[in-house]
Parts: structure tokens; sequence; C-alpha cells
């Protein structure tokens, strides 16, 4: 596994603005039974539910997109990686990941 590929697939999925093909990438990055938490959200579970709050914010967000800024450490399927949002923000998430996919993702942001 490339965790650097699967971390950059993840962040095509937060930039797809189409639902239906947002899912389609979701299917193929995360385990069906991922779990995602960030501060605005106590832990979503599966394709579905992270999909919803990913179109919410791609609605907030703009012509912005999600980056990669680097990848600080991987180990024991996790990576920790900071990535960014146009010029605006900046964020961390630690991915754990389930073989050559995404089991769980926990996001800090400002």
């Amino acid at each position: 596994m490339n965790a650097t590929k699967v971390i950059l697939a993840y962040l095509d999925i937060w930039n797809e603005p189409d639902a239906a093909a947002r899912v389609t990438l979701m299917k193929s990055v995360f385990t069906e039974d991922s779990l995602y938490v960030d501060p605005e959200n106590a832990g979503l579970h599966g394709h579905t539910e992270l999909s919803e709050v990913i179109g919410r914010a791609r609605e907030k967000f703009g012509d912005l997109t999600f980056t990669l800024d680097t990848v600080v450490g991987a180990h024991h399927n996790r990576a920790l990686f900071r990535w960014k949002l146009g010029t605006v923000t900046t964020g961390y998430d630690v991915v754990e990941f389930a073989g050559d996919r995404i089991r769980s993702v926990v996001g800090f942001f400002p």
C-alpha cells in the first residue's frame, strides 16, 4: 500500500462536487464500515453520511480545493498528514488503513 497515493485519492473525494461521482470514489478509497470524525462531526459512518457532509462543505468552499501539504509520518497502518484548503486554511488528518483502503479518519482544523 502506498499511503500517499491513498491520501491523495481521499483528498480527491473532498474536491469532487458531483455527489454520485464522489460516492463512486469513496467506494474505492474507504471501507464499507468507515468512520470519519472531525471537530464538527462526532462520527460519520459509511459512504453516504460522509458524502452528504462533504457536499454541504463543498457549497461553502466554492472553488477552493484541498491539496496535500505533507505526510508527517506513517506507520502501523496509520498516517498523519497536513492538508491545505486553497490558501485559506490548513489542517491535519490521521487516517487508519485496512489494506489499501481507509478505515477511519480523525480530522483536526482551526
